[in-house]
């Protein structure tokens, strides 16, 4: 999700007439978010429902699909993105962190989960026009390694622990609309299912 500045710098008001028009920023956001969309799967897509596999070594190839995942979560202005929702099926993901930023985490774990729960609307950048009711724990501790082969040790609460319990389930083939009710799967079926077209 991104923010716009809505200040002017008011001597780019008058352009001279050989300068180029600009686009506006929000066409362009828009435009990149639709390019970004395009290359994340999409509901129906057999890989969405797949398990990813342990990743043995982080190697240039994990640092690269980090990158081109952090750079398409960005442009579809998205807050976590897994590496299945891309095709690929090895266990990464990647998130915002609040004020940290993107981060990313290979081959993440659950170590402790909080009882309490709560509702709360979902969407998924590959479930476009869908937001459903889903009940997560509000704390959870993962652990997992960094693009560095590092240790990682999260101690997450609130939309953030949300946001990593929605991408661990992408890596287990889990979608929202299986961890919602039955009147909210039903309507949102409804809207990813491809119209039939009779001739």
């Amino acid at each position: 999700m991104s923010e716009h500045a809505h200040d002017h710098d008011h001597e780019h008001d008058h352009l001279h007439e050989h300068e180029p028009e600009e686009v506006p920023e929000d066409v362009e956001a828009e435009a990149r978010r639709q390019l970004a969309l395009a290359q994340i799967r999409q509901y129906g897509d057999p890989a969405l429902r797949m398990q990813a596999y342990e990743v043995e070594g982080v190697d240039d190839d994990v640092r690269r699909l980090a990158e081109r995942m952090i750079a398409l979560m960005e442009d579809a202005q998205g807050v976590g993105l897994a590496a299945t929702q891309v095709g690929v099926l090895r266990r990464v993901f990647v998130f915002v962190d609040g004020e940290n930023g993107p981060r990313v985490l290979v081959n993440p774990r659950v170590v402790e989960q909080a009882d309490e729960t709560e509702p709360d609307a979902e969407g998924c950048l590959s479930l476009q026009g869908v937001k459903v009711p889903v009940e997560r724990s509000l704390r959870l501790v993962l652990e997992g390694i960094d693009l560095d082969a590092k240790p990682v040790h999260l101690e997450l609460e609130g939309y953030t622990a949300r946001v990593v319990q929605h991408e661990l389930d992408h890596l287990d083939g889990v979608l929202i609309i299986d961890r919602t009710d039955d009147e909210h799967r039903k309507d949102a079926l409804r809207i990813l299912r491809p119209r039939v077209v009779l001739r």
